[in-house]
């Protein structure tokens, strides 16, 4: 006998349909699994197997034979234990013909629990797309695939449910849908806490209002990293597309936490003795690295001159992009990774270069060859470049606070609903600040005064700003005349943006 049950696949971050067949004929029992299975796919047959027994049902004493098709893509992971389970008892006559619109994906333990399975949402959106009506899952990802419209969510905690639901002995509850509820993590750090530094702050605002790199350079304990980690508390809540691409990148990497949406912007700080393959994503199958898992978020690099050059240079096609391509044997896969680079540095390697009380131990040479660490090309994608000057006693032992973060947020927020309210009305999708904006765009955005022209022409000469350089220039300013509430960009928003670029076309700083 024949049976077939609708399952789906993942390749990279999309889903994609997939058709366990199932087909019982005479001969000595065995079982062969084919439609290019992977390791854990191969194991399902001793899974089923196993739960078969300890649900009660019968193992069909025949010679099995389970495709999963198409054929010519690879299956990866558990996902296929529960449709070729249900596949079987239909094969055997165990259990009615199945409607061809529900889809099954699950693991299966050995005693025919469901166990959660990684990539959920994407295989949801797949199965909405193919037509599918109601899709079975694990009780715990209920929640995640409940985000899609349009698809009836059924979260079981073990396979006899399942049956028993198609059997029509016992319905099983729709997962109610999935709302989405934009949201920070609780206590994060706040802007308070920071004594001093006005200049640091008011970049670091200009970054998180337009989305810009901005890279932090001062002596140790000038506050670059408690800077940096106070970022999120001063950016705008997600869109809810946004928050679907990065729970779609959380979910193939199954870190999602708690199921639903992902509905705050991510915060990665991997250490500077990070892999290459670890940072872009790599693996057997592609999996998502860290500039995905910063995706609408921040990536946050300290120390930066200590990590690989092979590993920074990597990060040169996302931040153009905003996306890399990972390539394996077993395929290529896309993943999305537009995010804001926060980066810290030392002026050198002891530290103290330029430093007005702490003499610098360091040679020159040594100095040059630690801040040629940072490649040209790397540098000039990084939009803001700030000196983090010392805190004086007298600004660490006062009693005033620094701004909190709530009304710099409040700034933020209002320069980024002018950024998407003038993005919508030019019919640009996908672009919510000016970081984001395509070149095609630019000029119709960044309209510069006569004396802001007047100004970029000889700066441009004069830094040697590149065709890379100078657009960024004109977003920084986009952003700073957004924050001022200006229609145009002035000279004076020019000035302070034209101030951020002072580092990067030279092999060795002058603090």
């Amino acid at each position: 006998m024949f049976a077939k049950i609708t399952s789906l696949g993942l390749r990279g971050l999309t889903g994609f349909a997939v058709t366990a067949e199932a087909d019982l004929a005479p001969g000595l029992p065995a079982l062969t699994l084919v439609g290019l299975p992977d390791s854990a796919v191969k194991e399902t047959a001793d899974r089923v197997r196993s739960a078969l027994k300890n649900l009660g049902y019968t193992w069909p004493v025949s010679r099995i034979t389970v495709n999963l098709a198409p054929a010519d893509v690879r299956k990866t992971g558990p996902v296929y234990d529960l449709p070729v389970l249900l596949a079987l008892l239909c094969a055997s006559g165990q259990l009615p013909a199945v409607n061809e619109c529900f889809a099954f994906i699950g693991e299966l333990s050995l005693d025919g629990q469901l166990r959660p399975v990684t990539g959920v949402l994407p295989m949801a959106l797949a199965a909405a797309q193919q037509g599918a009506t109601a899709l079975f899952v694990p009780q715990a990802n209920a929640a995640e695939a409940a985000v899609v419209q349009g698809l009836t969510v059924y979260g079981a905690a073990d396979a006899r449910q399942v049956v028993a639901h198609l059997q029509g002995q016992r319905r099983l509850p729709p997962a109610a849908p999935t709302r989405f509820s934009p949201a920070q993590p609780e206590e994060l750090p706040d802007f308070a806490d920071v004594r001093g530094q006005p200049a640091a702050r008011r970049a670091m605002e200009i970054a998180a209002a337009g989305g810009h790199n901005i890279l932090l350079i001062g002596s140790p304990g000038t506050g670059k990293s408690m800077l940096a980690k106070r970022l999120p508390s001063i950016l705008p809540p997600m869109e809810q597309a946004e928050a679907l691409e990065t729970t779609k990148i959380y979910s193939v990497a199954g870190l999602l936490p708690g199921g639903g949406l992902y509905s705050h912007r991510p915060f990665r700080s991997p250490h500077h003795s990070v892999s290459p393959s670890a940072l872009s994503g790599g693996g057997s199958v592609p999996r998502p690295g860290e500039v995905s898992l910063a995706h609408n978020g921040v990536l946050f690099l300290d120390e930066l001159p200590e990590f690989k050059r092979d590993a920074l240079e990597i990060l040169r096609q996302p931040m153009e992009d905003g996306q890399v391509t990972v390539s394996r044997v077993s395929g290529s896969a896309v993943f999305p990774s537009r995010f804001m680079l926060v980066a810290a540095m030392n002026p050198c390697p002891c530290g103290y270069y330029g430093h007005p009380t702490h003499p610098c131990t360091c040679p020159p040479s040594a100095i040059a060859r630690y801040q040629q660490r940072i490649s040209g090309p790397l540098l000039d994608r990084i939009d803001l470049q700030v000196e983090v000057a010392p805190v004086s006693y007298d600004e660490l032992s006062g009693e005033a606070q620094g701004e909190a973060s709530a009304p710099i947020r409040a700034r933020v927020e209002a320069a980024r609903k002018i950024q998407r309210a003038r993005y919508a009305a030019m019919g640009l999708e996908g672009v919510y600040c000016n970081a984001q904006l395509p070149a095609g765009a630019l000029r119709k955005v960044c309209l510069l005064e006569p004396e802001a022209s007047a100004l970029m022409r000889g700066a441009f000469s004069r830094m040697g700003l590149s065709a890379r350089a100078y657009d960024r220039v004109l977003k920084v300013a986009r952003t700073i005349a957004d924050l001022a509430g200006a229609q145009r960009i002035s000279a004076a928003h020019l000035a302070e943006a034209l101030q951020y670029r002072s580092l990067d076309r030279t092999a060795a700083y002058s603090l």
